[in-house]
């Protein structure tokens, strides 16, 4: 029985019973207690699990042996499993999405039965404990399964082939295991995989065509130090060397995929280097080290050395010439242990083709196949030169001898004190990355590295909590582009929803100046300000904003692409134009910054139509010539102010005329892009109000609103406001502030979302007099 054993502290050793005893007493509270000091717990949402899922998680509980008890959560009947109070589980709609349990010191077995009945279930992390036993074969009844983390445990057995029923599996990992046997082909069923990793155990057997021709979305593909045999299949990323094709790549957030990682080093493989590694044309890392690969290296790879930045074939049987550029970039210790191979140093020359010499008379007076004699004064001399050069090759030894011996006695004391460093900071990283995916706010930014793929990952505080593979894993769903780039709508692992805005390269600035602006913009908060959660920079350059995702999509399609039969009521309109006015004055009078490019489409709204303004001080990301475009393009959609056509700079009188345009699009229903008898929407709408037609301006739904009541007062009161923002003349345009108190004014009570928000509180707009932001 395994519960015996874990009531017998007294023979654990004294230094495991210490560590023991301070886990304890850092373990969260009882679920009940938690449940009385939070009433919100982020990992749950509140819906009841069925009997077959709670079966399930008491059945992989029951299985695994908790020392620390941080399984004593998941008890109960299940009706609390859902609430946020057990430990590592997440759901989405009453079912469990998620188990995250790394680092807990966890052994025993995976119950196969109760991983079973998980059928939902999207992300499975359980590494860095001692799990042992086989990777259950009921992995195949997880459809819906996209991340896999079983690595540094002690599993053994086989990689199920059931694996291949994971159809929407992106990442893999169970390296450091104790796996034998093949390499499945079914791995590769899942178009969608990403990274795979089955590094450092003992599978065998060669490694299946399908792995490397089927998915041709993979990222990441390390299966070094096992004891795979065999050639390496040429057929990478679906490229018959036979037949050359186009390579198969699929679209994602970050680009085009292909394959950027691969090591196979320290295995039993034989056969050449394969050609159609010459058509990775993104591979950054490639190690094939220490294998038993034969014939030359294949002058094609010489073209990929512009995108690697780490290449490996030492300790194999290649011969013949390395690749100029390969053996220039990566020098010797790439090519090391190869006897036959030549080129890659000084000392490797290789040998130059004969060609034929006119013999001197004094070689024909000599008989064929004779040897010359050395003379009495050659021999001294060459003896001499012998006895020179191995005493200054001892000189040179001592001299280096005393070098090393120096160094390393004046370096001891600073070694220790960098390792007493280092230690700390280790054991800072491990406990930060112990919460991957349950990160919690600190209220700063956090830098985490860009995962497998390399890159950088940068939080800012927010309840999003996901790491760069799961971004880069993420399904996405292009939702629109605009001259700064691309944006999608993407799912994380556990379900989450965040809007990725992909920057268009070279239109931003240098990573230096881009970090330090999305530092400033990172920290701004305000509830109708679309927040920055997190950028990400790429290995090759690519630039991602992540930001909170909007169910209602933009401003522009809530009015204009709308269902028949769907008015939009004034009250609503009118609790937009006063939240877009109280974000834009916050922007202006306490964070200085002048947006630039403020239209409907760039007016997101929340489940509540709350309005959010998103893109403001891209511009400081951007280059020039980038904000140029994105002026043009405002003016094409008719909410750039007159002036800018010459001014060619935006500031905050020009943004309060395209604040205007908005307004006017809210009494109208009109889309500024769409002229009226070559006029534009404030053109039109002065010329109406010029012939006293001003009943004409506004859209019937609101007309319905105004014989009701005193809603014709407030259109009227609110046409003549954004007429007054749409003037000529900038000096005559109101401040964003002086806008947001007019809208007050005429209609109290509509809030545009300023209450408390999820950062802690509404903002405050300053009633102090500013000038204009140029």
């Amino acid at each position: 029985m395994l519960l015996p054993r874990r009531r017998r502290p007294t023979r654990l050793p004294f230094l495991l019973r210490c560590c023991a005893a301070v886990l304890l007493l850092l373990l969260p509270p009882p679920p009940a207690t938690a449940a009385q000091g939070h009433r919100h717990h982020p990992a749950g949402d509140g819906g009841v699990i069925s009997q077959a899922e709670y079966e399930g998680l008491q059945a992989i509980r029951h299985d695994l042996s908790d020392p620390y008890g941080f399984l004593r959560s998941w008890n109960g009947s299940g009706l609390t499993a859902c609430s946020g109070e057990w430990l590592g589980v997440k759901c989405v709609l009453g079912s469990v999405v998620a188990i995250t349990l790394p680092w807990r010191g966890l052994s025993g077995t995976l119950s196969q039965r109760g991983l079973g009945q998980l059928t939902r279930l999207r992300r499975l992390s359980l590494h860095d404990n001692a799990i042992s036993g086989p990777i259950p074969a009921s992995l195949g009844f997880l459809p819906d399964l996209r991340g896999l983390y079983l690595f540094n445990n002690r599993f053994s057995g086989g990689v199920p082939a059931s694996i291949g029923g994971c159809v929407a599996l992106q990442a893999f990992d169970a390296s450091s295991n104790r796996l034998t046997g093949p390499i499945p082909p079914a791995v590769a069923n899942s178009t969608k995989l990403i990274r795979l990793n089955l590094s450092r155990n003992a599978l065998s057997s060669e490694i299946p065509d399908a792995l490397v021709t089927a998915s041709a979305s993979l990222l990441y593909l390390d299966l070094s130090y096992n004891n795979l045999s065999g050639p390496i299949p040429d057929a990478f990323a679906g490229v018959d060397t036979k037949s050359p094709s186009n390579l198969p790549k699929r679209d994602s957030i970050t680009g085009t995929y292909q394959l950027l990682f691969l090591s196979l080093a320290h295995n039993s493989l034989d056969g050449p280097v394969p050609e159609s590694l010459a058509k990775l044309t993104n591979l950054q890392r490639l190690d094939l080290s220490a294998n038993h690969l034969d014939g030359a290296i294949p002058a094609t790879l010489d073209n990929l050395t512009a995108t690697l930045q780490s290449f490996n074939v030492s300790y194999n049987n290649l011969s013949g010439a390395v690749p100029p550029s390969l053996a220039n970039k990566f020098g010797e210790p790439a090519f090391t242990g190869n006897i036959l191979l030549c080129g890659y140093s000084a000392s490797t020359p290789c040998p130059a083709s004969p060609s034929p010499a006119p013999s001197s008379p004094a070689e024909q007076e000599e008989p064929h196949g004779g040897r010359r004699k050395f003379s009495t004064k050659e021999l001294v001399l060459i003896i001499a030169g012998i006895v020179v050069g191995v005493l200054i090759l001892l000189l040179l030894c001592c001299l280096l001898l005393c070098f090393l011996t120096r160094k390393r006695s004046s370096s001891s004391a600073s070694t220790t004190a960098a390792a007493r460093s280092g230690g700390k900071q280790a054991a800072a990283a491990k406990d930060a990355a112990a919460g991957r995916g349950e990160k919690p706010s600190s209220g700063a930014a956090e830098t985490e590295s860009g995962g497998d793929v390399g890159g950088k990952l940068v939080h800012f505080d927010g309840p999003l909590a996901f790491t760069a593979d799961d971004l880069l894993c993420a399904t996405a769903e292009i939702m629109g582009k605009s001259t700064y780039g691309t944006v999608y709508k993407a799912t994380l692992e556990d379900g989450s929803l965040v809007a990725v805005k992909r920057l268009r390269e070279k239109i931003t600035k240098g990573h230096k100046d881009f970090e330090a602006e999305a530092a400033v913009l990172g920290r701004i908060r305000h509830p109708n300000l679309l927040a920055l959660r997190a950028y990400y920079l790429g290995p090759k350059g690519e630039k991602l904003l992540v930001f909170d995702y909007m169910p209602k999509g933009s401003l522009s399609s809530f009015l204009h692409a709308r269902a028949p039969n769907t008015p939009v009521d004034w009250a609503t309109r009118m609790t937009i134009a006063q939240g877009t006015a109280r974000g834009l004055a916050y922007l202006h009078d306490d964070m200085s910054i002048v947006h630039g490019n403020l239209t409907a489409s760039n007016v997101l709204l929340d489940e509540q139509c709350n309005p959010k303004i998103s893109d403001f001080g891209l511009s400081r990301l951007m280059t020039t010539a980038a904000n140029s475009n994105v002026l043009a393009a405002a003016g094409a959609l008719g909410y750039r102010a007159p002036e800018l056509s010459k001014l060619k700079k935006a500031n905050a009188k020009t943004d309060v005329y395209s604040l205007g345009v908005i307004i006017l699009e809210l009494l109208t229903g009109k889309s500024p892009a769409e002229s009226t008898n070559g006029m534009d929407l404030p053109q039109w709408v002065a010329s109406i109000v010029k012939e006293e037609w001003t009943s004409e301006v506004f859209d019937l739904e609101l007309m319905r609103d105004a014989a009701a009541g005193p809603v014709g007062d407030e259109l009227m009161d609110t046409l003549k406001l954004a007429l007054h923002c749409v003037d000529p003349a900038p000096s005559v345009r109101p401040e964003a502030r002086e806008v947001l108190k007019q809208l007050e004014q005429i209609r109290p009570g509509s809030d545009g979302g300023a209450g408390p928000s999820e950062e802690g509180g509404g903002a405050h707009v300053p009633a102090a007099s500013a000038g204009d932001d140029e």
